[in-house]
């Protein structure tokens, strides 16, 4: 304990003391009183009790003043006075009452009304230079036969009552700083840490405090950043000035790398910047999200680059191999409405966990019912790439179309089954069509044939081989083993 809160503990017992001897000196059991002061001694004698008694009171370390019974002020000592604010010829005469503030006023009306019969304390504030003070009230009653009212002391407990506060402050602190989720980092003004939660050991692991904050947490920042190193962010707000929202990144740490800083001044009840606090958010979900979005804007970007390129030759081969508008017309269309089904189906799955088999039954869907005993689909779930998926949609489409009209689905009793071969180099589809008009190899090779056969062609290892077989056509298609993935049902 502090000689100041040592001071403060007995001034109770002091007051106590004081008001034992007024007690005394009222009811004639001292004729006489000795002072001792630093270096005298000082007898005051009991004749002539009025000045004797306010000789008395002005030797008090602490504020002392004899009230009326209305609470008139008869006298007060120059501590008292001070504690007031306020000299004796302002207030003396006049109700004590009139001159303390609201809610120091109403606690002393308490006391006083308690005290008429027995000794009363209460704790009040008041206001000195603008200051908040605390006060320790204790009144007794006052009476020497000719004048009757209240003895009334003051005890300052400013410094133990700011003393607690402080304490409690500092406890509470501690408690919000250790609750925090984010890291949280105090730093005296010279940026040497004080305090530190445990969230930042996901930041920078060891014992942090006592060390400066540019030394122990290793931070970089981007170069387009407003604040170049630590020591620039610590005297950046040291000197008053709240950041917020600065990133920066952590690379040696064992968890979180990438953080949103947050930091403000540290002050006191309005005194000067005593140091800052920082706060670390963890950033790096969010920075992994901004890179996966510009990877994809720029994956976008490409796909729809190449998308217009295959429309265009689309386009321009379907019209080198149709001699009227209408059938220009049915055979682009088709074949975009192809492209956008598989497009359609690749935004419905996010560009991922896309199967051979829902790429067939997308473009077998418009012209046969896949409960039809006709079809028939075996193993067809091996995951494949974007792609892969656009150009085995464009190559089942050519083949769907053609079954349709000359095939085995343009007669009733016509099937059609599809099935899959792994292999070393590539997914082996086979394509097989059976029951209907018995096949002949057209004479011209139209553009349909062209997409079969070329289609996969990106990758050596890619391609389709078309066999115009009399029972039915026949297709053997291989997709390179890149572009494919393990059965999605089983993952």
């Amino acid at each position: 304990m502090s000689d100041a809160d040592k001071a403060a503990s007995r001034r109770p017992d002091i007051s106590n003391e004081a008001e034992e001897t007024l007690r005394a000196i009222r009811e004639g059991e001292v004729d006489a009183l000795v002072i001792r002061r630093s270096t005298t001694e000082e007898v005051f004698s009991l004749q002539g009790w009025d000045d004797s008694y306010r000789a008395f009171m002005e030797t008090m370390d602490h504020g002392a003043a004899a009230l009326g019974a209305h609470a008139e002020v008869l006298y007060a000592n120059d501590v008292f006075c001070r504690f007031l604010g306020k000299p004796l010829s302002e207030f003396q005469g006049g109700s004590l009452l009139d001159n303390l503030p609201a809610t120091a006023r109403q606690t002393m009306a308490g006391l006083l009304k308690i005290a008429r019969t027995e000794k009363q304390t209460a704790q009040i504030s008041l206001k000195h230079e603008g200051e908040e003070q605390f006060f320790l009230a204790s009144a007794a009653p006052f009476d020497t036969g000719i004048v009757s009212g209240f003895a009334l002391t003051l005890t300052d407990l400013t410094d133990r009552v700011r003393a607690e506060k402080s304490s409690a402050s500092e406890r509470a602190a501690s408690a919000i700083i250790a609750s925090a989720n984010e890291a949280v980092v105090v730093c005296d003004k010279d940026g040497r840490i004080t305090h530190v939660n445990v969230a930042i050991s996901a930041i920078q692991e060891g014992d942090l405090v006592g060390k400066l904050f540019q030394d122990a947490v290793k931070l970089t920042f981007p170069p387009s950043s407003s604040i170049a190193s630590s020591d620039d962010l610590i005297s950046t707000v040291v000197g008053g000035s709240a950041l917020q929202g600065i990133e920066a990144r952590a690379p040696e740490a064992p968890h979180v790398q990438d953080v949103l800083i947050s930091a403000a001044p540290l002050t006191h009840e309005g005194e000067a910047i005593s140091g800052c606090v920082i706060t670390m958010v963890d950033f790096s979900e969010r920075k992994i999200a901004e890179r996966q979005q510009l990877l994809l804007m720029g994956e976008l970007d490409h796909r729809v680059k190449n998308t217009l390129a295959l429309v265009l030759s689309i386009s321009s081969r379907t019209l080198s191999n149709e001699d009227t508008l209408e059938g220009f017309q049915k055979s682009f269309s088709g074949r975009i409405q192809a492209l956008a089904a598989t497009h359609n189906l690749l935004a419905k799955k996010a560009w991922a966990d896309l199967t051979v088999g829902d790429i067939v039954s997308t473009e077998l869907a418009p012209f046969i019912s896949l409960d039809n005993n006709r079809v028939q689909l075996e193993q067809l779930d091996m995951g494949i790439t974007p792609r892969a998926a656009i150009a085995l949609g464009l190559t089942i489409h050519e083949l769907t179309t053609n079954a349709v009209k000359y095939g085995a689905l343009s007669a009733e009793n016509g099937k059609l089954r599809l099935s899959v071969e792994p292999g070393p180099e590539f997914l082996r589809l086979d394509w097989v069509e059976s029951g209907g008009p018995q096949v002949k190899e057209p004479h011209r090779k139209g553009f349909g044939r062209t997409v079969i056969g070329k289609s996969l062609q990106y990758s050596s290892k890619g391609g389709a081989d078309l066999d115009f077989h009399p029972d039915g056509v026949r297709c053997s298609i291989r997709i390179p083993i890149e572009d494919v993935v393990e059965p999605l049902k089983h993952r």
